[in-house]
């Protein structure tokens, strides 16, 4: 186990890096950062000139892949970090220097167990792409198709489990000193979220799966696209997939000159993620414009699977009721769901919560559709959640991050755009199908036949705690005893179980 030394030590070097970038001035200047932490980033910074604006993602680079992880996820939580952070964190560039294709090499030898020119014709050892976590190389399979290979960086394990480990034990040491507003804000929570998002992502068999059940579910957008995984050469350290051969979104030029139409390209892309997030519940979640391609025939392709969402159907449910609320101006629906899901603790006034959520969306409500932001909004939200007491909701935490990503990309394409006015008469039908009458009585009806299936084996478990009695007769009744207060009684209880064992023994040792 790694010891309190090791992990301050990893924390001061770290944090001597933040520093050097300006990374700690908020945390402490906040006045809610305790004294002892405080006193921790003055030792940190001790010696340094600090530049006047900080620039958060340049740390994190320079610290590491771990660290680039952690900016990614710190971006979906403004209310943690901050707007200012949150914002730049969004621009950390995940990219790192290739490693050597020797090394690449031998890991997919190794992963997958056989040499590379019995499963490739040819393969690039130039890759195009080199990212925190893994690097992708171009490649031609022996039967001829074109594919892409995705491998772990070698040694990438380890170096993320001792981050995470140094991560985990700051986080409880941030939550036992930090007071109530540490004890909102969950940051053993967070990491936890954080251990579990960046497992899937070092598993490429995992994302590999992932990728062919957002493929299968696709189905019903014809026009979004998700490449095939070749299996026969995937493991846990190597992906091989389709390759693809499109024009990123972000390089908006290039895509008019080749043809295609930005405001169906934007259509189709918020079209795909309303479907995954609202009706499927299982969603890409890091829609950014690398991962996405503009193919020949005009379909939306994505890549890089290695972070999903997923949400059950009731938490669903409300969103999108939620959602649809603030489109209408129905704050006080949208306050009664918040107390339902429990996201607002009950000892707070429903109403004032609702007049709460009118000063977010009013504002709003009076610009023209195109210009009401899914991004302001949430910003908006973040600022009442430490008001109402409201605890983190972290299966929310990478749908606002998408969504917010998202709306990005798509404005990029067509300035006019607007999820809202996309988004609302999907969210209509949506609810008028899950919440309708013919939605009521057809879950009544699932509902009531999986009670009656479980009518059988609710009988065989009363039938074994109540055997029927035996030959033996029924013990006769007992009689009450009063137990003595345990506080007042243990020293004189204590001492009787003890002269009553040392007779025990005595009386065995005579009798023997």
């Amino acid at each position: 186990m790694t010891t309190a030394a090791t992990h301050l030590w990893r924390l001061l070097k770290w944090g001597r890096t933040l520093a050097r970038h300006g990374a700690l001035q908020g945390i402490e200047r906040d006045p809610l950062t305790p004294p002892n932490v405080r006193r921790l980033l003055r030792v940190a910074r001790f010696g340094l000139r600090q530049p006047a604006v900080p620039d958060y993602a340049a740390a994190l680079q320079a610290i590491g892949p771990a660290a680039i992880k952690l900016g990614q996820a710190l971006a979906t939580r403004p209310d943690l970090v901050g707007d200012v952070a949150a914002a730049n964190l969004l621009m950390l560039q995940d990219s790192l220097p290739a490693e050597p294709f020797r090394a690449i090499k031998a890991a997919i030898e190794r992963a997958l167990e056989a040499p590379i020119e019995t499963l490739f014709a040819s393969v690039d050892e130039t890759p195009v792409g080199a990212a925190s976590i893994a690097q992708v190389h171009r490649a031609i399979t022996t039967e001829g198709r074109d594919v892409a290979i995705k491998v772990l960086r070698p040694g990438i394990e380890e170096e993320f489990a001792s981050a995470l480990e140094t991560y985990e034990w700051a986080a409880g040491h941030v939550e036992l000193l930090g007071g109530n507003e540490a004890v909102r804000l969950r940051p053993r929570l967070v990491v936890a979220h954080f251990k579990q998002w960046t497992t899937r992502e070092l598993d490429l068999q995992r994302e590999a799966a992932s990728a062919s059940e957002l493929r299968e579910k696709m189905v019903a957008e014809p026009g979004f696209y998700v490449p095939e995984i070749d299996w026969r050469r995937t493991a846990r350290r190597v992906m091989t997939l389709e390759w693809l051969d499109g024009i990123k979104l972000s390089d908006r030029d290039r895509l008019i000159a080749a043809g295609h139409d930005p405001k169906a390209l934007a259509a189709t892309l918020v079209r795909a993620f309303l479907r995954q997030a609202v009706i499927d519940g299982y969603f890409h979640a890091d829609l950014h414009q690398g991962n996405l391609f503009a193919l020949a025939d005009g379909r939306v392709a994505a890549i890089d699977f290695g972070i999903m969402g997923r949400i059950d159907r009731r938490a669903r449910m409300w969103l999108a009721e939620i959602l649809y609320g603030l489109i209408t101006g129905n704050y006080q629906r949208v306050a009664e769901i918040h107390f339902e899901a429990q996201y607002v603790p009950d000892y707070h006034d429903v109403a004032e919560f609702a007049t709460a959520l009118r000063a977010v969306g009013e504002p709003m409500r009076g610009l023209p559709v195109k210009d009401i932001s899914v991004g302001r909004m949430l910003e908006g939200l973040f600022a009442i959640t430490r008001d109402f007491d409201m605890p983190v909701q972290p299966h929310l935490l990478l749908l606002q991050k998408t969504m917010v990503m998202e709306e990005g990309v798509a404005t990029a394409l067509d300035p006019d755009i607007n999820m809202w006015e996309t988004a609302e008469p999907f969210l209509k039908e949506w609810l008028r199908s899950e919440l309708g009458p013919e939605a009521y009585y057809a879950d009544r009806i699932v509902n009531t036949v999986r009670a009656l299936k479980l009518i059988p084996d609710l009988i065989r478990k009363i039938d074994a705690s109540y055997p029927n009695p035996g030959g033996a007769p029924p013990p006769p009744p007992l009689p009450k005893v009063v137990a003595v207060e345990p506080r007042r009684w243990a020293p004189l209880i204590a001492t009787a179980l003890m002269a009553g064992a040392g007779g025990a023994a005595v009386a065995a040792l005579l009798l023997g």
